[in-house]
């Protein structure tokens, strides 16, 4: 939360980070001779659509549906919070990103939506390491073996990276919008991880024993 307070004061101060902002954004858009070397404009665009509501918050309500389903086929009593957990995770991300929006009132980089103002933190980026992060950590005890586990951790912060990279690519947003975003996504998904680790480490509760059971 520190960091993400860092960058919202440089941005609303226009502090030293908001300068040097500013020129990394000008080296990785799609007109600079340094972009497409580093992300090209498809790739680039696809990746920065990864983060709309429509593509990610599916992924994660399917994410949601299957570790529900899966503690209810085991038996589990409460099954429901980690998959409501989450899902207050997923709510939570436009209930943080669209009041700063509005106060910050950043203007956008040279790019499609140069007109606009609003633009820090990123919507988009936040969405996507929030629900594709949630999905993860709601799949990580069902995996066996450290190294799937780490796997599909590297890949969705793989993936949350060319997001963000994507996003600054296509000019919708300056990096420090993503990296704000990242940061407060970052506080979310930690109290999403201690909240289950409180969970795992409570007696487990199943179905009620048969009614036999118990009766001398």
């Amino acid at each position: 939360m520190a960091l993400f307070a860092l960058c919202t004061w440089q941005v609303a101060a226009h502090g030293p980070l908001h300068s040097l902002d500013e020129r990394l954004a000008r080296a990785l858009t799609a007109s600079s001779g340094l972009g497409p070397t580093l992300l090209p404009s498809p790739a680039a665009e696809f990746f920065a659509d990864l983060g709309n509501m429509a593509v990610a918050l599916p992924v994660l309500v399917a994410v949601l549906g299957w570790a529900a389903w899966r503690e209810r086929r085991a038996g589990a009593v409460r099954w429901w919070p980690p998959p409501l957990a989450a899902a207050a995770a997923m709510a939570a991300v436009p209930a943080l990103v669209v009041p700063v929006k509005a106060l910050v009132d950043r203007p956008g980089p040279p790019g499609p939506l140069a007109d606009g103002s609003g633009f820090y933190p990123s919507g988009h980026a936040a969405t996507a390491a929030v629900a594709y992060g949630a999905a993860v950590l709601l799949l990580r005890p069902y995996l066996r073996g450290l190294p799937l586990r780490r796997a599909l951790s590297g890949a969705v912060v793989l993936v949350n990276l060319a997001v963000g990279v994507g996003l600054v690519r296509r000019g919708y947003h300056w990096p420090l919008d993503v990296a704000g975003s990242w940061c407060l996504s970052g506080c979310l998904l930690w109290a999403l991880w201690w909240g289950q680790r409180a969970m795992a480490s409570a007696p487990p509760s199943r179905a009620a024993e048969s009614p036999g059971d118990g009766q001398g």
